[in-house]
């Protein structure tokens, strides 16, 4: 292998190293150091500094690549939701999001960050002003049907609710909930969200399913 160059333009280098943290971070879950981002950009040992002045400001940077990629699942998940059906929807992709990129996660949540660093602060203020807002349309929507008072607090329901949905991809990820088949961890998370919203959970889909495939074996 040769020897680490410089040769990347200003902006490739700091998606290189961007990139190689990444990959670091999935190979290692979390053991990250601004030395191994270097060897594995391929770059020299002080080139990471020109773009991040220390670790925290490239977990910072990661960090910041989780959040919009995680605000982007959740808008797939539901571009409208409008109902406590289509927040489980979202919940369900928190914590799918959660379970297809753990290190990222945890660097997301739980590693130290740079808290001046303005892309990070950015894409977090987008993300929890997201959750805020899809939870305050459902509610309002399930308060409209329901007749709910207007003395009901949605900005202390929508951190409850956030907060349970994020609860619920630690435990999954730190295995205190089994999440080895996709279909009982949605049903879960489902079911845990309408709990929260004092809403009857729709049937769990993999009974659902089972039901349907039971009633086509008899035919």
């Amino acid at each position: 292998m040769g020897k680490p160059s410089d040769s990347y333009h200003h902006g490739d280098a700091r998606a290189a190293c961007l990139r190689a943290a990444r990959e670091l971070l999935e190979e290692d879950g979390g053991g990250l150091s601004v030395r191994a981002v270097a060897r594995r950009a391929g770059v020299s040992a002080t080139a990471p500094y020109r773009h991040f002045p220390d670790r925290e400001a490239l977990v910072s940077a990661v960090a910041a690549q989780g959040y919009r990629e995680l605000a982007e699942r959740l808008a797939a998940a539901h571009p409208a939701p409008a109902t406590p059906e289509d927040l489980a929807d979202v919940a369900v992709a928190y914590v799918q999001f959660a379970l297809a990129h753990p290190a990222l996660f945890r660097a997301m949540f739980s590693e130290p960050c740079d808290p001046g660093n303005a892309e990070r602060a950015a894409a977090t203020a987008a993300i929890s002003a997201y959750v805020d807002g899809l939870v305050r349309r459902a509610f309002r929507k399930h308060s409209s049907e329901a007749e709910a008072g207007p003395g009901a607090d949605v900005e202390a329901l929508s951190t409850a609710v956030w907060a349970l949905v994020h609860g619920l991809a630690f435990l999954h990820l730190d295995g205190k909930f089994d999440a080895s088949v996709p279909e009982v961890v949605a049903d879960r998370v489902r079911a845990a969200v309408h709990a929260n919203l004092g809403v009857a959970a729709p049937r769990p889909r993999t009974e659902q399913r089972a039901r349907t495939e039971h009633s086509s074996e008899s035919e």
